[in-house]
């Protein structure tokens, strides 16, 4: 992963962490065929409230940290699945359900994924 990938993925995390997101994982798509990002960041929360709280966490530090802005965000209507588009990375914010049922990870079983541990 290069380096400015892995500084829009630390911050993403950061933004995740910071509103008790959990099961973080990185999908690592670099130098696969036909990928849209070179990064998933893929977690959960608990409630719609909390995906929410999340999606804004990861705004706000992506602004402050980098001076990033999303390319577009979608799902945030509902908050069972936001996806936040960053150009290179995309983050997922799914309910448990949700990403149950999507399985994003198994989708790129070529990918390296890297678990990010939760914090209590």
């Amino acid at each position: 992963m290069t380096k400015d990938v892995q500084t829009l993925v630390d911050a993403a995390i950061k933004g995740i962490q910071e509103k008790k997101g959990r099961n973080i994982k990185v999908i690592d798509m670099e130098g696969m065929e036909g990928v849209i990002a070179q990064a998933f960041v893929v977690c959960e929360g608990g409630s719609p409230s909390q995906v929410s709280a999340i999606v804004d966490s990861v705004e706000e530090t992506m602004l402050k940290d980098l001076k990033e802005k999303t390319v577009r965000t979608a799902g945030t209507e509902n908050c069972i699945w936001v996806a936040m588009d960053y150009a290179d990375i995309i983050v997922h914010i799914f309910l448990p359900e949700a990403r149950d049922f999507y399985d994003l990870e198994s989708l790129w079983g070529d990918a390296k994924v890297t678990e990010i541990e939760d914090i209590e």
